[in-house]
């Protein structure tokens, strides 16, 4: 295991969930120290003078033109993070929790925020010692950032508030004491800028691409298994086909619709039968399949862009960068600006969301292709039982597949609400942090309707000719079926082997090996 790097400039998705999940530790970067401590030599520089400036010594969103005396201001920072510590609902999980600080604390070292290195190193530590702060997860809205999420997070820095241990929560000052961590004394700035930014959002998104791309993935190996044990064709794989629709998604696909199924007899078998067309859920995987690959190429380029991005407010400059007429009567080396405001990121969630419904929805009805005695093919028997009618097989199953969808297409867009607050000084926001919780939520589904049809599809593989050899990739994914849950005999409940096939979705491992299978093949 090696530290992930934090130097504000190279952080990935990846790396969030190396860091979220796999608990990798962190390391800031010697470059990135130097700007921390260059940003903060310019707050003290303009603190030294008597200017009023946003976040250093006046009041917060509507009580903007409420000048703190210099006596208060070190309780100003305190305060704020007091009073925004009020969020609701389910606490976040460590690993979201996780995502959520390896971002904020990239964003700090890019050094526009303009706080010390203690407070940097300070969250470093809890992330490494594996001090874990409990945070509501709802009451963001999104601008200006994700203020109750992150005070929640920052509150324990204060050695305030709780921290989860083995899902209990633990007492803030007695858990950062066991990992010799000291209390901080927030100097003028750094409340401020701990809780303005964007990172529950960024965090989520980042494990939100992740797993939805490797969702996509399972999606398509589903899509080529349904092709192969319906005894559908890959034609409408052609390059031909996609050379004159050119979306970069659809190409994709269906060049790996093909290399899935590569070699397969199963589908040689049939070629010249006397089938014209398939249904659209097996015909059209290129184009919807590709579609949601260009909406989520579309969500990790905002992603790998928010990640490495300062979201803070106002942010500190060198005066030699800025314009002094735009600073608005600040110093010219501090401007009020609108980086946290979440909506480059809320608009592609909720995108997300969307193509992430479809891809859901195109696997059940493929799902359903298989068990529907009105719409099966021959070789396959109702709801692939042994005996209809004495079993019901994998009905039920498709029942929740459906009840899925259902749930994604009632989901929303949380990006096109608005409800102003702050006595109207924040009078647009962008609902990102709900975006990303929906999405979080929207790719959990998705892999469990996609388990669906994998289980479906190896259940009715088994009424395939066994002297037909599968594809290159649809024979691992067989194998990988067949090792990971008990054969189908006779009716028993498949909730299990749905949990299970939906995590080896989402956490990679169909992934991993479809990969290694076609790579292999493409060597030889």
């Amino acid at each position: 295991m090696s530290d992930v790097i934090l130097d504000g400039e190279s952080l990935t998705p990846a790396a969030v969930e190396a860091v979220a999940r796999g608990g990798e530790t962190v390391r800031v970067a010697e470059s990135a120290r130097e700007c921390l401590r260059e940003s903060r030599t310019r707050v003290e520089d303009v603190m030294a003078t008597d200017e009023a400036v946003y976040g250093l010594n006046t009041g917060f969103g509507s009580l903007v033109n409420e000048r703190i005396p210099e006596a208060d201001i070190r309780a100003l920072q305190t305060n704020l993070l007091r009073s925004h510590a009020s969020g609701a609902g389910r606490y976040l999980s460590a690993e979201e929790v996780r995502a959520m600080m390896v971002t904020r604390v990239n964003s700090l070292v890019k050094g526009y925020s303009g706080v010390r290195e203690v407070v940097v190193d300070s969250l470093v530590t809890m992330l490494n010692e594996g001090v874990h702060p409990a945070v509501r997860s709802r009451g963001s809205l999104g601008a200006s950032g994700d203020l109750a999420p992150l005070a929640h997070m920052s509150l324990v820095l204060l050695g305030e508030g709780e921290v989860l241990e083995d899902g209990d929560r633990v007492d803030a000052a007695a858990a950062l004491a066991a990992a010799g961590i000291e209390p901080l004394e927030l100097e003028p700035k750094e409340g401020l800028a701990l809780i303005n930014g964007t990172q529950l959002t960024t965090g989520l998104a980042a494990l939100v691409v992740v797993d939805a791309e490797r969702a996509l993935q399972a999606a398509d190996a589903a899509g080529a298994l349904t092709t192969e044990v319906t005894m559908g064709t890959t034609a409408s794989c052609d390059a031909a086909i996609q050379a004159v629709r050119p979306h970069e998604g659809q190409q994709a696909t269906a060049e790996r619709i093909k290399r899935l199924t590569a070699s397969s007899e199963i589908v040689e078998s049939h070629r010249n039968c006397d089938r014209v067309q398939d249904a659209y859920s097996v015909r059209c995987i290129p184009q919807v399949h590709g579609a949601v690959r260009d909406a989520l190429d579309h969500l990790r380029s905002a992603v790998e862009t928010e990640l490495n991005s300062a979201t803070d407010n106002p942010l500190v400059f060198d005066a030699d960068r800025v314009d002094s007429r735009s600073s608005g009567g600040e110093s010219a080396a501090i401007l009020s600006g609108g980086n946290f405001h979440g909506e480059p990121l809320a608009l592609r969630l909720d995108y997300a969301v969307n193509a992430l419904t479809e891809l859901a929805a195109i696997s059940e009805r493929r799902t359903n292709r298989m068990l529907d005695p009105n719409l099966q093919e021959e070789h396959l028997t109702p709801y692939l039982t042994n005996d209809p009618g004495q079993e019901s097989g994998f009905m039920i199953a498709q029942y929740t597949a459906a009840a899925l969808v259902n749930e994604l297409r009632a989901m929303g867009t949380p990006s096109t609400d608005n409800t102003p607050v702050s006595g109207g000084q924040e009078d647009h926001v962008s609902m990102s942090g709900q975006s990303a919780l929906l999405a979080r939520t929207a790719v959990e589904n998705v892999a469990s309707v996609v388990a669906v049809e994998l289980l479906a599809g190896n259940r009715a593989s088994a009424f395939v000719d066994d002297s037909l050899a599968h594809g290159v990739g649809t024979g691992v994914v067989r194998d990988l079926l067949s090792s990971a849950v008990r054969p189908w005999e006779e009716d028993r409940p498949l909730d299990d082997d749905i949990e299970l096939v939906a995590d080896l979705v989402r956490f990679g491992d169909l992934g991993e090996r479809l990969a290694q299978a076609v790579s292999e093949r493409q060597r030889e």
